[in-house]
């Protein structure tokens, strides 16, 4: 049985958080996806998603630092497979760190610099595309992720929400190997505010501390398959839903939640 949903705050949710703590924990989380590789098990599901929708398009509504589409780009890449183009999207744009990401993915990843709602994306965005939400839906109460889910079924080819581990406290151990040596080293491969970095990470706990924080309240804020269902059900009939989970090391199990149109 699950534990009981505790919608609480996280640093790099707030406007009041120094912008380079929010880096911080934004742009380690991103390193520790790639270097612990831990999407490499969803790249089956996100493959069969994509596979059902037909899109070769993808928008990424909660892009963070680029991470995850990196990190899939790469994955597939390295099956030897063409990943999907992605486009990536935020309420709060991270253009440098998606530049970045455009240069290393020619022809794979682009990107929207102006802000998106995900709760409302322009049509002329989201045409001929499905969705991704990967790692962010627990960031949203629920009547913001029903309204993710409600425009995705309206107007899009597919929505695809993957989060990296169930509703368990525990579960966020297993970011820890790849996860420190990230948030270490952060300083020196950020783009921007390097010194503010160095001081809040090497000189103080005050990163390591934000950081710890912000994933044990991920756990708690993440949603269970029946809470996602329930949130589609008013108006999710015309699609085809599918739940399953995924593993990576050493110990991690994660989720994956999709719909296509029937």
């Amino acid at each position: 049985m699950a534990l009981p949903r505790a919608q609480l705050f996280e640093w790099n949710d707030t406007s009041w958080a120094p912008a380079a703590l929010r880096d911080t924990i934004v742009e380690s989380l991103s390193r520790t996806l790639a270097w612990g590789r831990m999407l490499e098990g969803l790249v089956g599901p996100f493959e069969a998603f994509l596979a059902a929708s037909g899109a070769t398009e993808v928008l990424d509504l909660c892009a963070g630092a680029a991470g995850p589409a990196e990190t899939l780009a790469a994955e597939i890449t390295r099956a030897g497979r063409r990943p999907p183009h992605f486009v990536l999207t935020d309420l709060y744009p991270q253009p440098d760190a998606w530049r970045a990401a455009q240069r290393a993915h020619p022809g794979i990843i682009d990107f929207e610099p102006a802000p998106v709602d995900a709760t409302a994306v322009p049509p002329t965005l989201g045409e001929g595309r499905a969705r991704v939400v990967i790692n962010a839906m627990h960031h949203f109460p629920p009547p913001l992720a029903t309204a993710i889910l409600r425009d995705a079924v309206e107007s899009s080819r597919g929505v695809f929400v993957a989060e990296a581990f169930s509703r368990n406290p525990l579960q966020f151990a297993n970011f820890g190997p790849a996860g420190i040596p990230a948030l270490l080293a952060n300083p020196l491969l950020s783009k921007r505010d390097r010194l503010a970095k160095m001081v809040l990470t090497w000189l103080t706990p005050v990163a390591l501390a934000a950081s710890v924080w912000d994933g044990l309240v991920s756990t708690l804020r993440v949603y269970t398959e029946e809470e996602l269902r329930a949130m589609v059900a008013p108006f999710g009939a015309g699609f085809r839903w599918s739940y399953g989970t995924y593993a990576y090391p050493p110990a991690g199990t994660g989720y994956f939640f999709y719909g296509v149109p029937r």
